[in-house]
């Protein structure tokens, strides 16, 4: 090593010689940072491909996506649809912060893939960051806004309703779907329901066992607990029961309502909230409860979890359903079409202004993810 004077002093100072120069960089094993990456933002993983064909090879891999979305700690979206009067379907990210604390709230538009081809469609679901679409061609559509990538499954001559979940069992995605239609016989017609399940990465449904439960009511299936819950009507049109389908034993079962007490019960409906299945039920007397099943399947298990209060005129439903619950505070709602936050430690109402959206907009909960449809 070659030395040099250096300052008044004279004290004597090195210079690396020429292998010196030539050093290595800093190394970091491929498993740490893939381990690093475990714990990066979907957004910039994808701005990551760019980076070398590893990391390209790497983030493109479908079980990275699966052991991201399991490590990393995702933050919850607000996902709003609505069909224009062409058939095209707009879709709006919201952040939920913005929905609850800053007015106007923020959106972020995503194009829908099919919406050249003016086919009419709903949202049946979201899990892992894919959404299960249901359209007018008796298709559904499973599709990853954040990656852009869409699969369309093999149509059906008919259905009712279509539900969307991860079975652990087979660590596959499943769709279900609920299919009505009207049998005649010698003795008169009668409803013939039956259930056909599509596993992704197949191409084909294929059917289960012989439905139990009455006809199938609402547009779409609730994902919770490894299985579909919706509501079916007895034979007799009077009551509803609900029908839950498991997706590992691809059997279907009644779940027990829990004991509403003394009052009439006008009508209710089925959401997921706090990761347990609930129901809103709306009484003659105006008011609303929400209860929740906090160990599923287990009847002792629902709770009272909110009462909302009468806005509105007897024998009118008010709300829809419930959506989130922000900041162990405040729940959001569907209240006439229109989204309401709902405070229930003070009991004030907020209507929160979604600009460009009108009529009903179909509301989801979203995470960002790399898991594709097509996997």
């Amino acid at each position: 090593m070659s030395q040099i004077s250096h300052g008044h002093n004279n004290e004597p100072a090195t210079i690396p010689d020429g292998d010196s120069l030539h050093a290595p960089s800093p190394f970091l094993p491929f498993e740490l940072i893939t381990e690093i990456l475990y714990r990066v933002p979907v957004k910039f993983l994808i701005q990551f491909k760019c980076v070398c064909k590893s990391w390209k090879t790497l983030i493109s891999n479908p079980e990275f996506a699966k052991k991201h979305f399991s490590t990393f700690h995702h933050h919850h979206h607000l996902l709003l649809s609505i069909n224009d009067a062409l058939n095209n379907l707009i879709v709006k990210l919201y952040s939920f912060p913005s929905i609850f604390e800053t007015p106007p709230p923020i959106s972020t538009q995503v194009s829908y893939p099919l919406n050249t081809q003016s086919c009419f469609a709903f949202m049946v679901g979201s899990c892992d960051g894919m959404l299960c679409f249901a359209g007018s061609l008796n298709t559904a559509l499973l599709w990853n806004p954040t990656i852009r990538v869409f699969k369309r499954l093999p149509p059906l001559e008919k259905y009712t309703i279509f539900g969307f979940g991860f079975d652990q069992c087979s660590d596959s995605y499943k769709v279900v779907a609920i299919l009505c239609s009207l049998s005649s016989s010698d003795g008169g017609s009668a409803y013939v329901t039956e259930v056909k399940i599509h596993n992704l990465g197949t191409d084909s449904w294929r059917r289960i066992q012989e439905y139990p439960f009455g006809i199938p009511s609402g547009l779409s299936a609730k994902f919770v607990s490894g299985t579909l819950n919706w509501l079916a009507s007895t034979h007799k049109l009077s009551s509803y029961a609900i029908v839950s389908l498991d997706l590992g034993k691809e059997s279907c079962q009644e779940l027990l309502q829990p004991d509403y007490g003394e009052v009439n019960v006008l009508s209710f409906s089925l959401g997921v909230l706090k990761n347990c299945l609930s129901i809103i039920v709306h009484y003659e007397e105006g008011f609303s409860d929400v209860w929740l099943m906090n160990d599923y399947g287990k009847k002792e298990s629902w709770t009272k979890f909110l009462c909302l209060p009468f806005l509105g005129f007897p024998h009118v439903l008010p709300y829809g359903k419930v959506i989130y619950i922000y900041d162990d505070k405040e729940v959001l709602l569907e209240f006439n079409s229109e989204l309401a936050i709902y405070n229930f430690r003070n009991e004030t109402f907020n209507f929160p202004e979604v600009p460009d959206f009108y009529g009903w907009p179909e509301p989801q909960i979203y995470v960002e993810s790399l898991i594709s449809p097509c996997s």
